[in-house]
């Protein structure tokens, strides 16, 4: 006895346009916006209404090289990709984009794009850079600890007896020694929290260690600039160390803020969260891989990352404050690490963002 399988329902066309991660516009005669799907909203930032309306122009100026390749595909057919895009607006801003353009099929006119960021691939060579880092400078603090700190107090206590046995004249030298030592102690302790310390890994609520954050910078470093909040209320909770986290965002904001009191002028510093699949990396040594869905941004308005400190951001010693020792990016580096996630880095003149991939606490419960 024979059996019929049962009659297959095809899915609808939207809702699988909607499902793929890429972003996708359907263009037309005259550049309007025929159809997008919701990765383009996202990439856009704006409602496929507001892109519908406004037709390509509310995603590029019109001497985009973009409209180079649509004139290509209308003149010549067929398909065509353009390489190291840049697409940019108050509202969005991605560089190195790949675009690929091609026909619709029984749709003469009509035109589809798809556009591709490198953006996963960035995120993750970035990571390599700064792990190696957060590495150098934990063995760096376990020898300075050994090796430089002990022999100090010796010096001091030295210089503490010249100071009290020498004359007048010779006294400032016995004080400027001691505080010398001082000063390099305190360096010497500012290295020591990259050691390997106990961590106290829970779940913990992301939006209250950042309105913490806030409320200390707003009375504090921050007090005459505005901090924005921009949070997605429905994320999970977090795996982390609080102390380690509080540290991090405490630091990244610090700098955002005295990249705006370089410029002189009135900033914003907006706090973001949101939560973004895709990145997945795997753990040094081992074949397990992690999820980082959770993503918390710090974006400044100030005067950008110059590209010759970029590359070297989360080294230990590279600062481009006057007085900066260069530890406290290296030490984020070296907590994020140690929870397993990865860092981006985008800034241009006019905007910086440091985005933080992190574990969802279930997830990371659930191996331990």
């Amino acid at each position: 006895m024979s059996t019929q399988a049962p009659d297959r329902v095809e899915p609808d066309a939207a809702l699988l346009l909607d499902s793929l991660p890429v972003p996708l516009l359907e263009v037309g005669a005259g550049n309007a916006v025929l159809a997008l799907n919701m990765a383009a909203e996202e990439f856009f930032g704006m409602s496929r209404q507001q892109i519908k309306a406004g037709g390509m122009a509310e995603i590029a100026p019109p001497d985009h090289p973009i409209y180079l390749l649509l004139a290509h595909l209308r003149q010549r057919g067929g398909s065509v990709t353009e390489h190291d895009l840049l697409f940019s607006s108050p509202r969005f801003h991605h560089e190195g984009v790949s675009v690929q353009g091609a026909e619709v099929l029984d749709h003469p006119g009509h035109l589809l794009l798809t556009f591709h960021q490198p953006s996963t691939a960035r995120v993750l060579d970035q990571q390599q850079v700064y792990r190696s880092a957060a590495r150098s400078v934990s063995g760096m603090a376990a020898m300075l600890a050994h090796e430089v700190r002990n022999p100090l107090s010796g010096i001091k206590g030295a210089a503490q007896l010249l100071e009290q046995a020498v004359g007048d004249a010779d006294r400032d030298l016995a004080t400027l020694i001691c505080d010398e030592v001082d000063r390099i102690d305190a360096l010497v302790e500012r290295m020591g929290m990259f050691g390997e310390a106990q961590m106290d890994y829970r779940a913990l609520n992301i939006h209250r260690l950042l309105e913490h954050v806030k409320l200390l910078a707003s009375n504090g470093f921050a007090k005459d600039l505005r901090i924005i909040e921009q949070y997605d209320p429905s994320l999970p909770h977090v795996w982390g160390d609080r102390d380690r986290l509080v540290q991090v965002l405490l630091n990244l904001v610090k700098n955002a803020a005295e990249a705006l009191h370089e410029t002189g002028k009135k900033g914003d510093i907006t706090l973001m969260t949101s939560y973004r699949p895709g990145i997945r990396v795997t753990a040094p040594g081992t074949t397990q891989w992690r999820h980082l869905p959770l993503v918390v941004t710090i974006r400044d308005t100030g005067p950008g990352i110059s590209e010759t400190v970029r590359p070297h951001l989360f080294e230990p010693f590279v600062s481009t404050k006057v007085n900066g020792s260069g530890l406290g990016l290296a030490l984020v580096g070296k907590v994020m690490d140690d929870h397993g996630g990865v860092m981006e880095v985008e800034s241009r003149p006019g905007r910086t963002e440091i985005s933080l991939f992190l574990p969802l606490a279930e997830e990371r419960a659930g191996l331990s």
